[in-house]
């Protein structure tokens, strides 16, 4: 079994010190950072762009995973791959001309993905899905972070698990959303590869023993 990559959302961080909470949760044992880029029109909230992705890529070590919760995400590809992001994910019910966008992702070397909201049925990537690096299953409605978990999520992440697998293709299977130390093993279970935690990690007192009681479910 491939280690399960855990991603933490700095949405749930405290952003008068979001420095020291990056270096924080990477020594810990984060393998990736994930930023929550939304813009208030398809979610009903606002938080950061570019400049600050710009600024965490500046201080990390690790991998940024950009997750675009906005509007006509094609506009702003080169922004966000400029800034540093390593992987940039965009949603399904936001993009008119979705191939054209991922492809020039890929032409800056990025890695690839597309995320879907609960509602969203997988077979708006069917067609995709050979061209993408990643899918993202959203487990709670998108725009703020701390919301209770969608358990009926977890047969739409095993059926996006078939659906990778059929392809052939090493296409990683991301899960975000109220994911806490009590319901993890289900979601690596349905067969999540990365999982997106930010208040389970960011508002518990010790970040390394979080991730170590983390990791203790995932493999035990």
């Amino acid at each position: 079994m491939n280690k399960i990559q855990i991603a933490p959302s700095i949405l749930s961080c405290n952003f008068l010190h979001l420095g020291q909470e990056i270096k924080d949760v990477e020594e810990a044992g984060a393998d990736m950072i994930h930023i929550d880029v939304m813009d208030g029109h398809f979610v009903p909230n606002i938080t950061i762009g570019p400049m600050v992705v710009e600024a965490i890529k500046k201080i990390s070590k690790i991998s940024l995973d950009v997750h675009l919760m906005i509007e006509n995400p094609d506009m702003y590809i080169n922004n966000f791959v400029d800034a540093g992001a390593d992987i940039v994910t965009i949603h399904v019910e936001t993009d008119s001309h979705i191939f054209r966008t991922i492809e020039v992702i890929k032409s800056h070397g990025k890695k690839a993905g597309v995320s879907l909201n609960p509602s969203t049925p997988l077979s708006s990537v069917e067609y995709i899905i050979n061209e993408v690096d990643l899918i993202l299953i959203m487990t709670v409605n998108p725009g703020f972070g701390g919301q209770k978990y969608i358990r009926s999520m977890e047969k739409k992440i095993k059926k996006a698990k078939e659906m990778i697998e059929k392809t052939g293709r090493a296409i990683d299977l991301e899960v975000d959303g109220g994911i806490k130390a009590q319901n993890v093993k289900k979601v690596v279970e349905a067969g999540a590869s990365i999982l997106v935690m930010g208040t389970e990690i960011f508002h518990s007192k010790n970040y390394k023993e979080k991730f170590l009681e983390i990791r203790k479910i995932i493999e035990g």
